[in-house]
């Protein structure tokens, strides 16, 4: 275990279709049998504001057509950005805020962590990253809570994971598991996956292209190897016979 006896903390990151929900399923069993472990979601971004929106009671179809509206409007050069989607991303931003502190008190109190998604500010706009466009601003309030969400996903990401499993998966792979989205936004979403580093975390990549059960031993492998070099041992959970 590390000198300052930090318990383990693991991201699973990769784009829509590269089974990222199937494998911390899988994986938070597996790290079960290095001791107490927690999974936290820690994901929303950009692109599911409008559809996150559009779940509240009674007026949120309205808010998310709206939402919607206004974000292919900034798109354009000549838009700004409007205070409607402005004040539904610093919501959720809090909302994320609070998910990470949860995230960082089970560290804290010795819990073994398994995060779907991180949040990163290498890349504004991509996902898990800041919401409000670069160089596009509105009126000095949303001016201020863009500069509040930057220096927010900046803190975030200065708490890099121990370890990253990084899923790559094809477009084309990804197009075929999920059918019902946006090819050119599970594009941009495998390409970014390529890019991000995390300040230079401890990142595995793993081919999301197998089968699953070779993708699940693979991702087994690398935490396995990781665990053991933290100095964690592995006590495989016996269940008992009927």
């Amino acid at each position: 275990m590390r000198a300052d006896n930090s318990s383990p903390l693991i991201a699973v990151i990769g784009s829509d279709g590269s089974g990222k929900s199937t494998v911390c399923d899988h994986l938070l069993t597996y790290l079960e049998n290095y001791g107490p472990a927690v999974r936290v979601h820690l994901g929303k971004q950009a692109g599911n504001v409008g559809r996150a929106a559009a779940q509240l009671p009674l007026i949120g179809h309205m808010i998310g057509r709206k939402i919607e509206t206004d974000t292919k409007k900034v798109r354009s050069k000549s838009s700004k950005m409007k205070m409607l989607p402005s004040l539904v991303i610093s919501i959720f931003v809090v909302r994320r805020l609070l998910r990470f502190r949860r995230m960082l008190a089970f560290r804290r109190q010795g819990l073994i962590v398994l995060t779907d998604r991180f949040p990163q500010s290498q890349i504004p706009g991509a996902y898990d990253g800041p919401a409000f466009p670069e160089n596009k601003r509105g009126n000095p309030l949303i001016t201020w809570l863009a500069g509040r969400e930057k220096k927010a996903f900046q803190w975030m990401s200065e708490h890099k994971p121990d370890l990253v499993i990084k899923l790559n998966v094809d477009l084309a792979v990804a197009c075929a598991r999920k059918p019902d989205h946006s090819p050119e936004a599970l594009a941009r979403k495998v390409e970014t996956t390529s890019k991000l580093n995390f300040m230079g975390a401890h990142i595995v990549d793993i081919n999301a292209n197998q089968p699953l059960d070779d993708v699940l031993l693979s991702v087994e492998k690398a935490v396995g190897q990781f665990m053991q070099d933290y100095g964690y041992a592995n006590h495989p959970q016996v269940i008992p016979a009927e």
